[in-house]
């Protein structure tokens, strides 16, 4: 009687058991199918040297943004230096460990979801995908020290339940040079990360980075070239956009990832979609139109694909009320015509 009783016991636990794991897998599956239907609406959220305000977070309610990703970064003097300095008293409280704590938690309170994106600052603004050292002894210093960098926000985000982690941005001859050391990396921010990761690469570096397989996401920085015209067309931008759709399209199917933009965005000035990437200040004359129809081409052309994940606007600061505007030539859509388009897509 004692042995059938406790048999019966052990069937009842094991039923539970079997329908727990089957409830958790139709949980994970419904979570997956969601995934695969929401795209990453997202803006590239621009470190303060304050903390984060609910005040801050409403005017990305009011555009329906999603994701947020937040930059903090490391310095190095110049291309060939092998030291990381990161996290410092002399940072903007948004580029530290405490500050990008406090900004994650404000975004998340507000139902919107994190991509981490730790990046390289060369002093005097030196292109990070030239960072090149002079000799092994510097490779090796600066790989330790970028370690240490990636690892560091890598535990935040594991703490913080971040979806997305970014394990670094446009350091194409690193990459080149040291291609087992981010294998390498890749290993050792999953043993301290559960969530999404990617890199992200410039817009004409992306299709040889050789280590996508062990990605979650193919990261492209999208400033593609696609009008040299000074007030593009919508139709005119669709069309320049055509070449790099196939490109993107095939490399995704190639690899089995779907495209993030980890970067896009355009400036409010004449001819903007000529050379996307330029922040050169003496580009000044004013278009607010071609800004916005540049975001409603490339909208168009890919926001709907769905071997595209979405992407994250460059970029969008703290204090809105005080940026952009119709004076304003950078690449802040806020408080231009471009924002409304914005809120349009994102809203869908």
């Amino acid at each position: 009687m004692i042995k059938r009783y406790t048999f019966l016991i052990y069937i009842m636990l094991f039923t539970q058991f079997v329908s727990c794991v089957q409830k958790k897998d139709l949980a994970k599956h419904e979570e997956s199918k969601i995934e695969n239907i929401t795209k990453i609406n997202g803006v590239s959220f621009v470190s303060s040297s304050d903390s984060v305000k609910q005040k801050n977070i409403e005017p990305l309610l009011s555009i329906n943004a999603n994701y947020a990703a937040i930059m903090p970064f490391g310095f190095i003097k110049n291309v060939e230096h092998p030291e990381l300095i990161y996290s410092s008293e002399r940072q903007w409280f948004g580029e530290t460990i405490i500050g990008v704590e406090q900004y994650v938690n404000t975004l998340q309170k507000n139902g919107i979801k994190v991509m981490i994106k730790p990046q390289i600052w060369v002093w005097r603004g030196e292109f990070t995908g030239g960072i090149k050292m002079n000799s092994e002894e510097d490779w090796l210093s600066l790989e330790s020290s970028y370690k240490n960098f990636i690892l560091d926000y890598a535990r935040l985000a594991e703490r913080k339940d971040v979806e997305i982690f970014c394990i670094g941005t446009e350091l194409e001859n690193f990459i080149i040079h040291r291609p087992d050391y981010w294998r390498e990396l890749v290993t050792e921010v999953r043993v301290v990360y559960s969530g999404k990761l990617t890199y992200a690469a410039n817009w004409d570096e992306y299709k040889r980075v050789p280590f996508w397989d062990v990605l979650d996401y193919i990261g492209v920085d999208a400033y593609f070239p696609v009008s040299n015209s000074q007030t593009p067309t919508i139709a005119e931008i669709k069309s320049g956009f055509e070449k790099w759709q196939i490109e993107l399209k095939a490399l995704s199917e190639e690899k089995g990832k779907k495209i993030l933009f980890t970067e896009y965005g355009y400036r409010s000035v004449d001819y903007s979609g000529k050379e996307p990437w330029k922040s050169d200040r003496s580009m000044n004359s004013v278009n607010l139109q071609a800004q916005s129809n540049l975001l409603e081409g490339l909208y168009q052309s890919i926001w709907d694909e769905n071997w595209f994940a979405g992407g994250f606007l460059w970029k969008w600061f703290i204090a809105h009320d005080k940026v952009g505007g119709n004076n304003d030539s950078q690449f802040t859509p806020q408080n231009k015509s471009a924002e409304t388009v914005v809120k349009k897509y994102y809203s869908k």
